[in-house]
């Protein structure tokens, strides 16, 4: 790459939002590094996730990235350089390792669903933040992998996000071998949703993401926080839980206004309340 080009990518944003309706992309922008999620990334996608949060025009989240690489997970370049620190970086690590737990809680918790479009590779922190959305579009192209038990450090982290998605048995599989899993295999385990031609993973998860922007986001909301509280809780509880939802919801006027129209047979008019 040349002088002037260097310098012009190192001036590019490192994430980039743009609305596709009611849809806000947000895309990795760091391709020379493999969209690796360094300390800034990942202060940036938090940054965006919290006012999008906010945002009752954004009705659902699509997290894609620019480069051949979704995500190659933590920049190794960065953690080493904090090696030199006097504690040898373990304040650092702590911090990076908190702040990229936190962002990925965040996507847990955002009230609108939020969908990963896969081109390439993702691994360790990059599959991480693909199990943390709620869906996952690939390419046939993709793959992925946790690779840090082949460089001696455990995806501990990630194992957080992948175990919630897969068996035990596969987590442990991709964990202690570190063998990256193709897209196909990907979607029998769990980890995505759906596999479609290379170049054509970017629309197909905003045209999904559009599809679920459709429905009341009042009640996507209820039923996204439902769903991931109730798996944390044994079955009693589960149901006991879900079945308070299930009330507040039925007292909700987009319920009421749902099953209205579906009795009528017409098309309901969501007020998002």
């Amino acid at each position: 790459m040349s002088a002037p080009a260097l310098a012009k990518a190192a001036d590019a944003p490192i994430l980039l939002r743009e609305m596709a309706g009611p849809v806000a992309v947000l895309t990795l922008n760091r391709p020379a590094q493999r969209n690796s999620l360094s300390e800034a990334l990942i202060a940036e996608l938090q940054l965006a996730l919290a006012e999008i949060g906010a945002d009752k025009a954004v009705r659902a989240v699509v997290i894609a990235a620019n480069g051949p690489a979704f995500c190659a997970g933590h920049d190794l370049k960065e953690l080493t350089a904090r090696r030199a620190d006097a504690d040898r970086g373990r304040s650092f690590f702590a911090k990076l390792m908190n702040a990229c737990s936190a962002m990925m809680q965040t996507i847990v918790h955002l009230p609108k669903p939020v969908i990963a479009s896969v081109q390439g590779i993702a691994t360790a922190a990059g599959c991480q933040l693909v199990a943390s959305c709620d869906l996952a579009v690939a390419s046939e192209r993709a793959s992925f992998a946790t690779p840090g038990v082949d460089i001696g450090l455990f995806c501990s982290t990630p194992m957080v996000a992948l175990s919630r998605n897969v068996s035990a048995k596969q987590a442990m599989e991709m964990l202690l071998t570190g063998e990256p899993v193709p897209a196909a295999r990907a979607r029998e385990i769990g980890l995505i949703n759906r596999v479609v031609a290379p170049g054509t993973e970017r629309d197909a998860a905003i045209a999904l993401a559009q599809q679920v922007a459709r429905k009341s986001a009042h009640t996507i909301k209820l039923g996204k926080e439902a769903f991931y509280r109730q798996a944390e809780m044994n079955l009693a509880d589960a149901y006991r839980y879900a079945a308070e939802v299930m009330t507040e919801n039925m007292l909700a006027r987009d319920a009421e206004e749902g099953i209205g129209a579906f009795i009528e047979k017409r098309e309901p008019t969501w007020r998002d309340e």
